[in-house]
């Protein structure tokens, strides 16, 4: 058997102010292998937000225990955990997240920047991710010079350019059209098929339906974890 890449064990997450106290996750278990494919799913409130900033070390569980690559993030600092992020976790956004008054390489370049990689690796590599995400002649493009569907593609080689184990996506398709959320998920089954590990959050069956394992979400509760044929046949 593979070993885990990501578990969960027994977590809550409990957000205080004051008199306030919400738990917006509670008593959530979840193993992830290395190169799986994971759809979250649930309605606006239901956690999954929260379990990805968990998942990508954003946050720290009030309760319970996460070990990403055999490692207790708790046993981590500030400065190991960011390590970690850049080193492991890909992350793509609803909302792209792009420097404005950057071109497309130099925003894909940025976690290489963080890593002290070199300017000339840092170009190559680069261009090398936009290649992989098929915008290899829109290097030199700002952002408001790119479509909707062309600025997440650049977020998505923006999270693979560290050749990380893990690609987390929140909600990527939601400011997508129809066309450009093919093209997004044509993607990411191309980087499941080179070996990423996927964990899409989204609320949408058909963007779920490219992984081969559902968990759905309900009032912070993982209430169901399910196989399911790549194309949605359950």
């Amino acid at each position: 058997m593979r070993r885990p890449l990501l578990v969960l064990d027994h977590i809550d997450k409990r957000y205080s102010s004051g008199e306030l106290s919400v738990l917006a996750l509670s008593d959530v278990s979840l193993t992830v292998t290395r190169g799986e494919y994971i759809a979250v799913m649930g309605a606006s409130g239901s956690g999954k937000s929260t379990l990805m900033n968990i998942l990508g070390c954003l946050d720290l569980p009030t309760k319970g225990r996460y070990e990403l690559a055999g490692t207790d993030v708790r046993q981590l600092d500030d400065t190991d955990l960011a390590a970690v992020r850049n080193r492991l976790i890909g992350f793509v956004f609803q909302s792209f997240n792009l420097v404005p008054r950057t071109n497309a390489q130099r925003n894909v370049e940025l976690p290489l920047v963080y890593a002290g990689v070199k300017a000339r690796e840092r170009a190559d590599r680069a261009r090398a991710a936009l290649a992989t995400v098929g915008l290899a002649d829109r290097a030199h493009h700002r952002p408001s010079e790119l479509s909707g569907g062309q600025q997440q593609r650049v977020a998505v080689a923006r999270a693979i350019v560290t050749n990380p184990a893990i690609v987390l996506a929140d909600e990527p398709t939601g400011n997508l059209d129809s066309h450009s959320t093919a093209e997004m998920l044509d993607i990411f089954d191309e980087l499941h098929a080179g070996g990423r590990t996927i964990i899409l959050i989204t609320h949408e069956p058909e963007v779920a339906s490219r992984a081969s394992r559902i968990v759905r979400m309900s009032d912070g509760r993982i209430v169901s974890d399910e196989l399911q044929t790549v194309g949605g046949a359950v």
